[in-house]
């Protein structure tokens, strides 16, 4: 049974439409997509659910020659949630199924995307054995599709593939660091390195055409408050009214890339993207954790929120690096660069989570 819903929420936020129509408006020719079939993985979370957005708008926008968006989720009601707007469009196909089954023979394609692994700890960590399996068993599977299919696929990687290590100069595509196959996080930096090797072998054995993207820290319009990463909690706490306590001195840095421009160029990869390469995928400006929580802060609908933090800790040992950004010369060959810096980005987040 459906669930019952009021016409704001069937409806595309404001924010989202606005994110959709800056994409449409680039120099691209999306008239490539139009009458295709697009699978995508993964289709509820957070990125994956902008690209079907786009395919969506696309649709709205060419209904003569709509692009069939197949939308793999494991639960309908997170997509009758998430895509309480397309539900009941004839281009709008559900397949409610985990990626790690065998994919049914029925579906068409000829673009696919691998988007269906958690990128927060807080939920890899949380079922280590459920992410190496998307990452290995569901790469396995979208692969086999495509080479059925004859589909252009992308694999949405990570900058976990990168390693631990720590680097003076930005990350290019042919750099990497250590990571230890047995520690905590292995399963998710570990699924994604064989999730590529994947890719790269199919291609070699098989012909298929596949291209990764190695994506760093992403934000924007629906990423879950519960996420558990740091600008998760830190939209919540000005959403809520709250101060802003970090739990670490805030020096840590991160490349904060919002999730339009980071959509814009999972596209162009679907289109133009070089079979069996990487691509880095992110921003290249740093912005400490603490100048985060404080320009989150100031962004607040809630006035005279304060920001705490420890002193600093020498001694604490980090999980992941304590800072460095990606090199994106790769992606800038095809034209690609991002746009909106973090303090428009989290403006339009917090407008996402506060106006209808």
């Amino acid at each position: 049974m459906g669930l019952l819903m009021d016409e704001s929420n069937t409806k595309r936020h404001p924010v989202i439409t606005e994110d959709m129509q800056v994409i449409f408006s680039q120099r691209e020719n999306w008239r490539q997509f139009s009458g295709k079939h697009v699978v995508i993985a993964g289709s509820t979370g957070f990125l994956a659910a902008y690209l079907v957005e786009f395919f969506a708008w696309l649709s709205e926008q060419w209904p003569e020659a709509p692009v069939y968006i197949h939308a793999l989720a494991r639960h309908h009601h997170k997509l009758e949630k998430r895509f309480p707007h397309l539900l009941g469009q004839p281009w709008f196909m559900p397949v409610i199924q985990d990626v790690c089954d065998p994919v049914p023979q029925l579906i068409q394609a000829d673009f696919i995307v691998h988007a269906a692994s958690s990128g927060s700890p807080k939920y890899y960590l949380r079922d280590p054995v459920g992410t190496a399996k998307a990452n290995v068993l569901g790469t396995l599977n979208m692969l086999e599709l495509a080479r059925r299919t004859g589909a252009r696929l992308l694999f949405m990687s990570s900058g976990a593939v990168y390693g631990h290590g720590e680097s003076a100069n930005p990350i290019g595509e042919n750099d990497f660091g250590a990571l230890d196959p047995l520690d905590i996080s292995a399963c998710y930096g570990e699924g994604k390195r064989m999730g590529e090797t994947l890719c790269a072998d199919y291609l070699r054995q098989y012909g298929v055409h596949s291209v990764i993207a190695r994506i760093s820290h992403t934000y924007g319009p629906g990423v879950s408050l519960e996420d558990g990463r740091s600008f998760a909690d830190f939209v919540a706490d000005a959403i809520a009214g709250r101060d802003i306590v970090l739990n670490s001195d805030g020096s840590g840095s991160r490349p904060f890339c919002y999730v339009s421009d980071a959509t814009a160029a999972f596209l162009m990869l679907l289109l133009r993207g070089e079979a069996g390469q990487p691509y880095n995928v992110g921003l290249d400006q740093e912005t400490t954790i603490l100048e985060l929580a404080q320009l989150i802060a100031r962004l607040s609908p809630v006035a005279g929120l304060q920001v705490k933090h420890p002193p600093a800790n020498p001694d604490r040992q980090a999980l992941f690096r304590s800072g460095g950004h990606f090199d994106l010369a790769k992606m800038e060959r095809l034209g690609w660069r991002p746009n909106i810096l973090p303090e428009a980005g989290f403006k339009r987040t917090l407008r996402y989570f506060t106006q209808p």
